[in-house]
């Protein structure tokens, strides 16, 4: 067979593609409660200045020890804090790992891998890019080939189907679908002991830490929690698996929420749901929590397509059984989405897509988000030795050709996701789209009474090199020609902001 690089696959993919096949059954010091951080208005994330914030990231997340990107060039320093701002990146999914904040037992907190991350944490948000404090893992932890969760914890999730038939060693994103790590999964969900408390405990600390963060966006409680022994529910179309949610996943989400509200009362938290049927819009069940107002609904889109792609790549199929669109997947991923959101009071984003060079599946997902006013953030910034991930070789999840070297970015790549958009908004969003081979922007929203003006981002370098025009009606520009950012004040009595960038 012909050699080819690997690439990621991500577990919602490649278990579609089984299915399809049937293959297989500045200083980071609290800011004295006056720092600037997102809450949750409705459907929108809003900021101080009771603007509507439109979020687009980058997953900041090193899953080797010490759990926390390095002061180097590879890593993430000074100079990475201004490449992101600079190409509009307002936020940031920082790996802030369960197994860095209590490695040795539950409750016993490494204040030095805080102390570590507050280097990262102050570079971004002296550059104003918001942060969602992540605590990432995949498969668990080493036994199973994976990564996020303390050593002391796996050791209680082990069950019978590990000791009897072994550890797995098919490697990410395999391991997922074998009976050992899903029942390890189930275990987790059904802890009401140390396992539990500590995942709580863990999260009270870091709460407590960065409670008044400057540009906080809250706490992602945990990151693709898989379902289980029952995980090929989450497939079937129009059913899903959303009792996992349901009667799994709250439960062990509003422990930890208890846990940080005693003492943060007001950072956003946010849910996640298992990330076979996110990616392909299955029916979630997450519901309200009482006398909660601040929850957001984490999501992940990964299109089969990806997986189908991948594996004519690597001879597995010679050509693609299904229309090569992601067009269908991201609508019902994105709808999904919205729909459980405003089912359990909440506001969604789309924390993870993308780990990929197809500059198809980028446009697409990008601009489904764009037509549903939804947020995102791209897995991820650079590849970072990434263990659970088959694009080591290719570096294909990453922004960049040499994680070392900032100017080996990827042009094409870029000229998708650094877009012109609205970071913040005196008004609702009611209409965007951006055309990344044109320029083209649309924009209209409602305005509403603000205390800052209308911020859009502009990519001149990247797609406006002769400069922009701005064709506006219901508000006045305020910024100077050809700025990157361009502001409006809204006009006195005006019902509805309509502006158009175009390239000159």
């Amino acid at each position: 067979m012909r050699q080819v690089p690997r690439m990621r696959l991500r577990p919602a993919a490649l278990a579609v593609l089984c299915t399809l096949l049937a293959a297989c059954g500045a200083s980071s010091a609290p800011a004295g409660g006056d720092a600037p951080q997102l809450r949750r208005e409705g459907r929108w994330l809003v900021d101080a200045q009771d603007r509507v914030v439109l979020l687009h990231g980058v997953n900041l997340v090193w899953k080797n020890a010490p759990y926390v990107p390095p002061d180097t060039a590879a890593g993430f320093a000074g100079a990475d804090a201004d490449w992101l701002a600079a190409h509009g990146f307002n936020s940031a999914r920082i790996g802030v790992l369960w197994v860095g904040v209590t490695p040795a037992a539950p409750g016993v907190v490494d204040r030095g891998y805080l102390d570590a991350w507050d280097r990262v944490i102050g570079l971004l948000a002296a550059r104003r890019i918001w942060m969602l404090f992540d605590f990432h893992q995949d498969m668990l932890g080493p036994i199973y080939q994976g990564e996020g969760v303390p050593d002391w914890a796996v050791e209680q999730l082990v069950g019978n189907l590990t000791t009897t038939l072994g550890a797995p060693t098919l490697g990410f994103p395999f391991n997922y679908f074998t009976p050992q790590l899903s029942q390890a999964y189930d275990r987790l969900w059904a802890d009401s002991g140390s396992v539990r408390d500590g995942f709580r405990d863990a999260w009270v600390a870091v709460a407590r830490r960065w409670k008044d963060q400057p540009y906080s966006m809250g706490y992602n409680l945990f990151n693709e929690p898989w379902a289980g022994l029952e995980y090929p529910l989450c497939l079937i179309p129009l059913l899903g698996c959303p009792a996992h949610d349901a009667n799994e996943l709250q439960p062990f989400y509003e422990y930890a929420l208890a846990g940080i509200r005693a003492v943060d009362p007001h950072n956003m938290v946010w849910f996640e749901s298992e990330p076979q049927g996110s990616s392909i819009g299955t029916p979630k069940g997450f519901t309200p929590v009482a006398g909660e107002t601040q929850l957001g609904y984490s999501f992940h889109d990964y299109c089969p397509l990806a997986a189908l792609t991948q594996a004519v790549q690597l001879g597995l199929l010679d050509a693609l059984p299904v229309s090569a669109t992601c067009d269908i997947f991201n609508a019902m991923s994105l709808d999904e989405a919205r729909d459980q959101a405003q089912r359990m009071n909440a506001v969604e984003l789309l924390t993870e897509f993308g780990a990929s060079d197809d500059l198809a599946i980028l446009r697409q997902t990008t601009a489904a988000a764009d037509a549903r006013l939804i947020g995102w953030q791209y897995w991820q910034y650079k590849n970072w030795a990434d263990p659970t991930t088959t694009s080591q070789e290719s570096g294909a999840q990453g922004l960049f050709a040499d994680d070392a070297d900032l100017s080996t970015a990827k042009t094409d790549k870029l000229r998708v996701l650094v877009r012109t958009f609205p970071q913040a908004t005196a008004g609702i969003p009611e209409e965007l789209s951006f055309d990344p081979d044109s320029g083209a922007f649309h924009y209209r929203y409602a305005p509403r009474e603000a205390r800052g003006p209308t911020r859009i981002f502009v990519p001149v370098a990247l797609h406006y090199p002769s400069g922009y025009a701005v064709t506006v009606s219901g508000a006045r520009v305020v910024s100077a020609a050809n700025a990157t950012t361009l502001e409006l004040e809204n006009a006195d009595g005006a019902q509805e902001v309509i502006v158009d960038v175009r390239a000159q």
